[in-house]
């Protein structure tokens, strides 16, 4: 068996479709190595990899028993020589376990509920504005109390009329929200008074972008917590998805020193300069002369692509106005200063089909992902019992320092840490296992409190042993993924060992080779094959003198002597033996010695000359080798398995057998 071969019965034993339902049918068919195979075990493989034209044919079935008995006794004698032991084989395994355990952790229906979600979202594109109140993720209760009376105080005063503008300036922790001094020129640089301009699906954590899409146009959310506080959203508009825009901008620089004058002129100027587009004047033409931009003027005024939340918010407002290819905005201000806007294109929004498929890696990437595996994780806690024991805490609070935010924390010698943390089923994690995790997890650079770093930590310490102790339930809860696993384990010990046994060890018995070769030389013969010469004219001013040589069917060497002297390369020559279809141009002539004229592929002008018909014959050892090598590989391994039968007893259960195909 060759490793083509291999892999079509390793794909047999080691594909997994979908989750299979079994039989019920516990029935010994076949016992091998006094190890009892059932009809579920059996026909589980064999439904699988079968067509339903031979489904339960007599015949079928019991050549693939053959081949599954055969199977099963490379892996019965892979553990005998101890292949299962091995740390190569052991991580493997681990490696694909870990994958095919993946989706008993992921809710696919909130998955697909989220893919709809963000699709509905896509539609849209929100220009919305925010108050930022600081407090960590895993803040204590008090900070995160403290930071919620000031966030609510602020959406008070918003309520009772204050602009919004006004109370993000006054108490946003958001530093682009307050007016600063240009430290170059100490000129003030307004601040942008809690503005973020557009935004769609993806562009903000998952939080702030539901809480945004929640919240109707002209209206001020409830708080809405992230990881980085709270946040009051005011949504400011709502506009058709825009989608990828392309475009072209004549741009006038407005300085930093700009008086009301100056101001007033440059207005005036683009004013001017819209009026001359309008009227006619080239719009291209007109950007290479005027415009301040000389990066994209150079390019017409072309932008690079860009969606809405690539460009300030002025820009996009105008855009989401302009609906033809070729128009042209008037001018408009922005921070920078003005711009005359000529709309390229833009897509809008692709059907669902075109993109759910990279919208769904994206959720599956996104923070709000983690949604389905907080609900994942909470029907674990709640199948097993799962309890926690604050006050166990206390003690590990006690014994970290700020050391650990350098790397440098270890566990006290001393320290008592044998009380549990967390229960789930039969299982009790203690304080000492949940300082280890501490130990292995310490960041550099933390600004958090201890305290607060100790809870976060405690968070992912308590999924991850969840999530453990439910992977270690898997085979004993789904049959399926203990079939697949098994599947991969007996798969991976039968490749290894049939490499060392039969694969590696062919190639490199040369004495093993060549005896074979003498034993079966008549299974690697030749066919009937042409002896003949190809010659190719590359130089048409010797055609006559070489179409006489070839004609009169003379040697390869005289056409080297006689037309490529002086080390001219006027003809080419290929001289071997030809079997049918190994050559177009071979294939062209007759099977009878002597020449033919005719052309290439190129149009290039060739003699064939053939020398002689050859009979079939035997292949040399080198021609041959890899023949060989596969025919060997399949001796070596028909022998194996008689040795392995003759090793370990195979008892089919012929009553079984033939019950699986009564009546078929």
């Amino acid at each position: 068996m060759n490793m083509k071969t291999f892999r079509v019965i390793l794909s047999i034993f080691a594909v997994y479709f979908s989750v299979q339902s079994f039989a019920q049918d516990n029935r010994t068919l076949v016992t091998i190595a006094g190890e009892d195979v059932s009809v579920d075990d059996f026909m589980y493989v064999y439904k699988k990899n079968n067509t339903q034209e031979n489904l339960m044919d007599k015949k079928s079935i019991e050549e693939y028993l053959d081949l599954f008995i055969n199977f099963k006794l490379k892996v019965k004698e892979a553990e005998a020589q101890g292949y299962d032991t091995v740390n190569a084989f052991i991580d493997e395994l681990a490696g694909y376990r870990k994958q095919l355990a993946e989706p008993y952790f992921v809710n696919d229906e909130i998955i697909d509920d989220m893919l709809k979600e963000a699709y509905e979202r896509k539609k849209f594109d929100i220009r919305a504005s925010h108050i930022l109140v600081k407090v960590g993720p895993n803040a204590m209760p008090d900070d995160t109390l403290a930071a919620w009376n000031k966030v609510m105080a602020a959406r008070k005063r918003i309520m009772a009329g204050e602009a919004f503008e006004k109370v993000a300036k006054e108490v946003s922790e958001d530093p682009s929200a307050q007016d600063r001094v240009n430290p170059r020129n100490n000129q003030t640089i307004p601040g942008n008074g809690g503005d973020l301009g557009y935004f769609s699906v993806f562009d903000m954590v998952y939080p702030f972008e539901t809480g945004a899409f929640n919240t109707a146009v002209g209206e001020v959310s409830a708080p809405v917590r992230t990881d980085f506080g709270y946040h009051l959203i005011k949504v400011t508009d709502k506009i058709p998805a825009q989608g990828s825009i392309e475009a072209a901008h004549l741009y006038l620089k407005m300085p930093d020193s700009a008086t009301a004058k100056d101001s007033a002129e440059i207005m005036s100027k683009a004013l001017d300069i819209y009026d001359q587009i309008v009227s006619g004047a080239d719009y291209q033409e007109m950007v290479q002369k005027y415009s301040d931009d000389k990066g994209s003027a150079a390019r017409g005024g072309k932008l690079p692509k860009f969606n809405v939340n690539r460009m300030v918010p002025e820009f996009i407002e105008v855009i989401s106005q302009m609906s033809d290819s070729g128009e042209v905005s008037k001018p408009v201000l922005t921070s920078y200063g003005w711009h005359i806007i000529q709309l390229q294109g833009k897509t809008g929004i692709e059907p669902f089909d075109e993109v759910k498929d990279d919208m769904r890696k994206r959720i599956e990437k996104d923070r709000r992902a983690q949604k389905s595996k907080e609900i994942i994780i909470s029907d674990i806690k709640k199948e097993y019992g799962y309890k926690e024991y604050g006050k166990a805490l206390q003690p590990v609070y006690e014994i970290v320092d700020s050391s650990i935010y350098t790397k440098e924390w270890s566990i006290p010698e001393d320290a008592k840490l044998s009380k549990p943390v967390i229960s789930l089923g039969d299982r009790k994690f203690t304080q000492e296992e949940f300082a280890q995790y501490l130990e292995k997890h310490q960041t550099i650079g933390q600004d958090e409190k201890i305290n607060e770093f100790v809870n976060a930590k405690f968070r992912e310490f308590s999924d991850e042993k969840v999530r453990e102790y439910e992977d270690s339930k898997l085979e004993g809860k789904y049959p399926d993924f203990r079939a697949i696993v098994k599947e991969y384990r007996d798969g991976i010990l039968l490749f290894e060992l049939t490499n060392d046994k039969i694969w590696s060890y062919a190639g490199k018995d040369t004495t093993g080779l060549k005896n074979y070769y003498e034993q079966h030389k008549n299974d690697f013969m030749w066919d009937a094959r042409l002896d003949a010469s190809i010659i190719t004219v590359r130089d048409t001013n010797y055609l006559e003198e070489i179409r006489k040589l070839a004609n009169e069917g003379a040697a390869d060497e005289m056409f080297i002597s006689e037309i490529n002297k002086d080390s001219l390369n006027i003809v080419t020559i290929e001289h071997k033996k030809y079997s049918k279809e190994d050559n177009d141009i071979i294939d062209q002539v007759k099977w009878k010695k002597g020449t033919t004229e005719t052309t290439d592929k190129r149009d290039n002008i060739v003699f064939v000359i053939v020398r002689s018909k050859v009979a079939p014959e035997p292949k040399t050892f080198d021609e041959a080798r890899g023949l060989i090598t596969a025919g060997y590989q399949e001796y070596l391994e028909k022998e194996w398995i008689e040795q392995l039968r003759e090793k370990y007893p195979v008892v089919i259960h012929e009553e079984v057998l033939s019950s699986l195909t009564e009546n078929k």
